[in-house]
């Protein structure tokens, strides 16, 4: 199993400080979320029924159009896990630095994973030289990428889309930090053949315990995808959740402006203490260092826990839910890089 962020229990024990006293940074989830409200009882006591709506309400608030096929599931992760058992053994292309769940589940299926770098995709590349794809069969990416928060274009995806459908491809672009910046999706364009979009509650919405999200695609995959997964693979309660949350287009509106606001101070508190910032998103920002361990192992024993990407030289900060947290980071950074 790979390890990730949120790993709570875990601290605690090394460090021997109580749950209570930790600032978890670690996770690059929403720290003021949606405001879950109570859930009826019938909610818990029925099975899930698939015509509750939320496919629609999915659609809508994505921007899909209203003929696309969507899969309710259980976290992105569900769909990360199932897809690569869609396909034969086939050449597959992953960001690097990325999720590596990606990887390791084509990996997993027998595939072929390829390391795709910005030396392809980004400012190394040269123009629109796409010949790198047509040594793929599936191109999976991460945008916004985690943990860079490179935004590739929605036109060179789409482009990129093509090639790969030219010989039966696919492009699975995984969202799970898009809900901030909505201008990027791929979503309106879901449906497209061998276009594969995933969403998620868990991040900006702050709901990564509901485990609840989607997958928006062509009906063959989706068909394939639904036959894989079995009946009721959403919970009635994460259901429940989800259709609420969606149609709540103020809270998302206010959030993506507070979201902002704090991604900018968290970046400027990251420079003040002399890091040297790589990049972000709404959710997070990350910053490159010799040696990321040392400096996540001076935050935790202060009780402040954020995500080490040791290959990359990397670290990842989530965002503080308050004023009194922003302090204790403001503090904790000064400590630790003074130390």
């Amino acid at each position: 199993m790979l390890e990730h962020g949120g790993r709570l229990n875990e601290a605690v024990e090394r460090w021997g400080i109580p749950r209570s006293q930790w600032l978890d940074l670690s996770t690059g989830i929403n720290p003021v979320g949606w405001p879950v409200p109570d859930i009826p009882a019938e909610v818990w006591q029925r099975l899930p029924e698939a015509d509750d709506g939320l496919e629609a309400i999915v659609r809508e608030w994505s921007g899909a159009s209203s003929s696309v096929a969507c899969v309710p599931v259980p976290g992105s992760q569900a769909a990360i896990m199932a897809l690569p058992g869609l396909r034969k053994p086939c050449r597959v292309g992953i960001p690097v630095p990325g999720y590596r769940e990606h990887g390791y589940s084509w990996r997993r299926s027998g595939h072929t994973v390829v390391p795709i770098g910005p030396e392809q995709t980004g400012a190394g590349a040269s123009g629109c030289d796409d010949r790198w794809l047509d040594r793929l069969d599936v191109l999976v990416w991460i945008n916004p990428n985690n943990p860079t928060g490179e935004i590739i274009p929605p036109s060179t995806l789409l482009r990129w889309h093509e090639r790969l459908t030219k010989r039966g491809g696919w492009l699975v672009v995984d969202e799970a930090f898009m809900d901030a910046t909505p201008a990027f999706s791929l979503c309106s364009r879901a449906g497209l053949p061998g276009l594969i979009v995933l969403r998620s509650l868990g991040k900006f919405f702050g709901l990564a315990g509901a485990r609840a999200g989607a997958v928006l695609a062509d009906f063959a995959v989706a068909d394939s995808l639904r036959t894989v997964l079995g009946p009721w693979p959403l919970g009635g309660p994460a259901r429940y959740v989800m259709a609420q949350a969606l149609t709540d287009t103020d809270w998302q509106f206010q959030s993506r402006d507070g979201l902002q606001r704090s991604a900018d101070r968290l970046r400027e508190v990251l420079q003040a203490a002399g890091l040297t910032y790589t990049g972000g998103s709404p959710l997070f920002q990350t910053v490159r260092t010799d040696n990321p361990q040392f400096l996540a192992d001076q935050l935790a024993a202060q009780a402040v826990l954020v995500r080490v990407f040791e290959q990359s030289g990397m670290l990842r900060f989530g965002l503080a839910g308050n004023e009194s947290q922003w302090r204790r980071l403001e503090a904790a950074l000064a400590t630790s890089i003074c130390a």
